[in-house]
C-alpha cells in the first residue's frame, strides 16, 4: 500500500468515525426534546401559576428554615467537639523517647491503619527508640 492509499483509508476511517459521532449527537438531541416535552407537560398541566407562586414562597422559607436548622447543627456539633478536645488534651500526654515529631505522626497514623481504629479513639503514652 502507498502512501497515498493509506492517506485515503485514514481519510475514510476519521470520515466514518465523525458520521457516527453526529449520528449519535442527533439521537441523543432528538430524545432529550422528546423525553423533555412528554416530563414537561406533565409538570405544567398539573400546577397554574397561582400555585407556582405559592411553591416558591413556601420552597423559600423551608430553605431558611432548612438554613437554620443547619448553623444550628454546626454550632452544637462544634461546641461537642471543643468539649471533647479539651477534655482530651486535659487528660492525654504523649512522651517521646529519642523519637521527632515527624516519625511518631507516621507511627500513630500507621498503627491507627493496621488497626482500623481512628486516630482520634487512639491514646498513645510514649513512644520510644529501641535500638
Amino acid at each position: 500500500m502507498s502512501f497515498f492509499e493509506s492517506l485515503i483509508v485514514g481519510a475514510v476511517c476519521m470520515a466514518v468515525v465523525f458520521l457516527v459521532l453526529a449520528a449519535l449527537f442527533a439521537l441523543i438531541q432528538s430524545l432529550s426534546r422528546v423525553l423533555g416535552s412528554v416530563s414537561g407537560k406533565g409538570a405544567r398541566d398539573e400546577k397554574p401559576d397561582a400555585a407556582n407562586t405559592a411553591d416558591t414562597a413556601n420552597a423559600a422559607g423551608a430553605s431558611a428554615m432548612l438554613n437554620n436548622a443547619v448553623q444550628t447543627a454546626e454550632e452544637q456539633t462544634a461546641a461537642v467537639h471543643d468539649q471533647q478536645m479539651g477534655s482530651s488534651a486535659q487528660t492525654g500526654s504523649l512522651k517521646l523517647d529519642n523519637v521527632d515529631e515527624r516519625t511518631a505522626a507516621m507511627i500513630m497514623a500507621v498503627v491507627s491503619h493496621e488497626t482500623k481504629i481512628p486516630l482520634n479513639q487512639l491514646v498513645f503514652r510514649s513512644i520510644s527508640l529501641v535500638k
